[in-house]
């Protein structure tokens, strides 16, 4: 009996994981023939192999290295190959095996071999995929429990691909936005160390040689030259220790983080941009939700999870309890006074007419539209804004330290 129980526990080669091989040998007709193969071990590939006839020369487990990171785009485009690859019927696991080959980030081919090995010893996809939230969120396994319940996961993983392409859209526009201003200010501030630093010391001495009373331009900016000479090291120092600073405790304080929110959408022209970005985002995803069968009332959990800002997470939270009472969603959206009126009346007319996640999809088109115009508006008010700004700062150092060499040509 002992000896039975024992046996019982012995993990069944089902259970066991399977790995990747790379092999090599040759045909019945000698001709060197390669492929790719899954097994539980070495042994069993050449088994397999020998069965077809096959010779072989050579046989290694194909290892991941460790890579670049897995960053959104990268799930969002095997999202889309495996919605796609699906939709034409390839199986679920031979589906995982092509986007395996075919990705060229080993941390991605890892996270994908893992897993596929879950799906493969009978764990669903969506309870495989809930074992990595750092790249799957709930509402990404949400999604597809609710696609793999229904029997329709392909039409499920079609939506989430498009959720993520808009998302990853909008991320990128406003990225684009603020990178052309934060590239020039960097820009800026290296031109303008340089010259504090190395350039405005070679014409003071030029300068001292002269034994003329300077102007009081250039006086101020060699006065602010020897400050950056003999403390420059600890201000940018300090600068760079502040940023670093800042970046750590944010990114440990949701305190701050609440913070930053708020105070992001206070400011001229980026917040209005952010906030529309976040509309088009909540509506968005529980459009998607909605259309995918989900409770309103859960779909608002993972709207709020969504909702990539502070002040739209709670209000989605308030939202969801006032629904669950029995509130209407239009009613609790108008008393969380953090929605504009076109959108308060298209979630209305949505629930009356039971096209809800209609729409919410109209509404998220309509903001993402107007997120694009006010990006381009915005590179286009600040085109001029950074040219004066540079004139102003670079041509006025010039100016000041040419400023003397002038005096001394009219008096030459």
């Amino acid at each position: 009996m002992a000896t039975a129980a024992r046996t019982s526990r012995r993990p069944t080669p089902a259970a066991q994981q399977e790995n990747l091989f790379v092999w090599e040998g040759k045909d019945k007709a000698g001709k060197l023939v390669r492929g790719e193969l899954r097994a539980q071990t070495e042994n069993v590939v050449q088994a397999t192999l020998r069965r077809q006839g096959i010779l072989v020369t050579r046989v290694k487990k194909r290892s991941f290295g460790r890579g670049s990171k897995v960053k959104d785009k990268d799930i969002a485009i095997f999202t889309r190959q495996l919605a796609t690859m699906m939709r034409a019927g390839v199986p679920l696991l031979q589906s995982f095996d092509i986007a395996i080959k075919g990705t060229s980030n080993a941390a991605l081919g890892r996270l994908l071999n893992d897993i596929r090995s879950e799906i493969e010893t009978g764990t669903s996809l969506a309870n495989s995929l809930r074992k990595h939230p750092l790249y799957f969120d709930a509402l990404y396994c949400n999604l597809v429990a609710a696609g793999e319940q229904s029997g329709a996961l392909e039409n499920l993983l079609d939506r989430i691909a498009i959720y993520q392409e808009k998302m990853l859209a909008i991320k990128s526009k406003i990225k684009s936005a603020l990178f052309y201003p934060i590239s020039v200010l960097v820009v800026a501030t290296a031109v303008t160390a340089v010259m504090m630093i190395f350039v405005i010391p070679e014409f003071k001495k030029v300068f001292t040689s002269f034994g003329a009373d300077l102007p009081a331009p250039t006086l101020f900016v060699m006065a602010l030259s020897d400050f950056f000479v003999a403390h420059g090291f600890i201000i940018f120092g300090a600068l760079i220790a502040i940023v670093v600073g800042i970046a750590f405790v944010y990114k440990r304080s949701a305190a701050m983080q609440a913070s930053v929110d708020r105070m992001s959408l206070q400011i001229p022209v980026i917040g209005d941009i952010l906030r529309k970005a976040t509309i088009a985002r909540w509506t968005r995803t529980l459009s998607t939700m909605f259309a995918a069968g989900v409770p309103l009332v859960e779909a608002l959990e993972s709207v709020a999870g969504a909702a990539g800002n502070h002040v739209y997470r709670v209000a989605t939270k308030g939202i969801q309890n006032e629904v669950a009472t029995g509130t209407s969603l239009t009613v609790a959206m108008q008393g969380a006074q953090v929605f504009p009126a076109m959108v308060v009346q298209m979630v209305s007319i949505g629930e009356e007419s039971g096209q809800l996640d209609g729409m919410c999809s109209k509404v998220a088109d309509f903001f993402e539209r107007e997120v694009d115009d006010m990006v381009a508006g915005l590179s286009q008010l600040l085109e001029p804004i950074i040219i004066v700004f540079l004139g102003t700062i670079i041509g006025g150092m010039v100016v000041a330290m040419y400023l003397p060499i002038f005096k001394l040509g009219q008096v030459v």
